[in-house]
């Protein structure tokens, strides 16, 4: 990502802060948490009193240059473009992100741009990435659509490591819906405090799993959303007595949480996915935005899957899509074209990518897909023929024919496939491809040798 000079015109936003403070003040708000996430997809914060806001709009908060090279358990790695503890880079607010909290009171949120002292944006600013992504898709007469799916498991406060504690009863039951009712309630209402739409929020498959969607946005606008979405989960259930994680997988055996990404590309005010000539009326453009995303899975599991943990979740026959291959509502393809139903497709239909899950960074997401998509439309991408059963049921001298591969089945190689394509790392610059590649490298060194109970025991609370 080549750096830019922020041109502040430091009046304006003072002045736009005084009067979003003054808002906020009514609220009762006195304090304002500045976020963003770092390259082991933790979210990170510093907290200015709401009198500072106007100070900080105009020159930012300090925050050291080391978060970059942070693992999730807080181990600080060394790498080809650590500075360690020299340096600093400066913190500033998107003031028109700024959320009063419903869960928190007394608090707002703002999702933050990192840049350097001199005005640059910083080489492994991840949000910036996914500012740069969305505004070379718009040089190309394009904008995109995106939402992020929300899974997380509930268990009680007093016995967060037993996943029966806080809900039984089955897989997408009324009854866990009327167990925790209130507290499902409560969610929504925070979130629609919050200006998030909720579309639906069900009981999922797994013990004590929910499932929350939302209305499809801008990209970098769907990574603040998902951000805040998550915070405000953790922040409702902590109220109830419950403890929530997004882990892939909260033990060694058993259905993990996902972390699924829905896009539609769109011409002006015509959804390219809908109306076309190609399969299930996809236009040529969708198919070769789509070509360039299912031909780079391999590498954009480092990005989207970038944990020792993930691999634990991405196994067959458990509709999270580990094989290379697309389809029509084929939720065992980590690709699945969604239509929607006769006579909203033009508004509706969207690919679904379900093999990422939520310890990725939701800016490194959107980065990644885009410009993924980017180079399929450069290379006139084409899909191979969809794919209508779940592949791992196939001989596998029949997925040999067919040429369906195994997506990475461990971080490492992941790695080795987003380190081998230049499209990716060129586009993430050199600095946060590398950095990326090098926290990747250390977590998996981390737990060599673990058992599958070790690792989702370590990661069970960290996302």
């Amino acid at each position: 990502m080549s750096g830019g000079s922020r041109e502040l015109d430091r009046a304006a936003l003072e002045a736009r802060a005084h009067e979003l403070a003054a808002r906020m003040t009514a609220r009762g708000v006195e304090l304002v948490a500045l976020v963003w996430v770092d390259n082991s997809g933790i979210t990170r914060t510093k907290a200015v009193p709401l009198h500072r806001l106007a100070a900080v709009a105009a020159w930012g908060v300090g925050a050291s240059c080391s978060f970059d090279f942070f693992l999730f358990n807080d181990d600080l790695i060394t790498g080809e473009y650590s500075s360690g503890a020299v340096g600093d880079l400066r913190l500033y607010p998107d003031l028109e992100r700024l959320t009063a909290l419903s869960a928190q009171p007394g608090w707002a949120w703002a999702p933050a741009d990192r840049y350097d002292q001199e005005g640059v944006v910083h080489p492994q600013d991840q949000r910036s990435l996914a500012k740069a992504a969305a505004e070379r898709l718009a040089e190309r007469g394009y904008t995109a659509k995106l939402a992020f799916e929300v899974e997380w498991i509930i268990t009680a406060e007093s016995a967060p490591d037993d996943i029966t504690s806080a809900v039984s009863g089955p897989g997408y039951g009324y009854a866990r819906l009327s167990r925790h009712s209130d507290y499902l309630l409560a969610l929504v209402s925070a979130l629609e405090g919050q200006r998030i739409t909720v579309e639906q929020i069900h009981p999922e498959y797994a013990a004590g799993q929910f499932e929350l969607s939302v209305a499809a946005s801008d990209p970098v606008g769907a990574a603040d959303t998902y951000v805040l979405v998550r915070e405000t989960i953790r922040a409702v259930s902590r109220q109830h007595g419950l403890r929530a994680s997004f882990t892939p997988r909260f033990a060694g055996e058993g259905v993990g949480n996902g972390g699924h990404v829905h896009l539609s590309v769109w011409d002006g005010e015509i959804n390219v996915y809908a109306g076309g000539d190609r399969r299930f009326g996809m236009t040529g453009v969708a198919e070769s935005f789509s070509a360039g995303i299912l031909g780079r899975l391999p590498a954009l599991l480092a990005v989207g899957a970038p944990s020792v943990v993930s691999y634990l979740r991405l196994e067959p026959h458990h509709w999270v899509g580990v094989y290379g291959v697309w389809g029509l509502e084929n939720r065992e393809a980590p690709l699945r074209f969604v239509t929607g139903s006769v006579g909203e497709q033009a508004k509706a239909a969207n690919l679904e990518v379900k093999c990422f899950d939520q310890t990725a960074n939701p800016y490194l997401v959107v980065a990644a897909l885009l410009f993924a998509g980017l180079a399929g439309l450069d290379e006139s991408g084409t899909l191979p023929e969809p794919v209508d059963v779940d592949p791992g049921t196939l001989p596998e001298d029949e997925r040999r024919r067919l040429g369906i591969d195994r997506l990475p089945t461990n971080l490492l190689d992941a790695v080795t496939a987003f380190e081998a394509d230049t499209v990716l790392a060129e586009s993430f610059g050199a600095p946060l491809a590398t950095t990326l590649m090098d926290i990747r490298k250390a977590e998996a060194a981390l737990f060599a040798g673990a058992t599958a109970e070790e690792i989702a025991r370590a990661m069970r609370w960290t996302h």
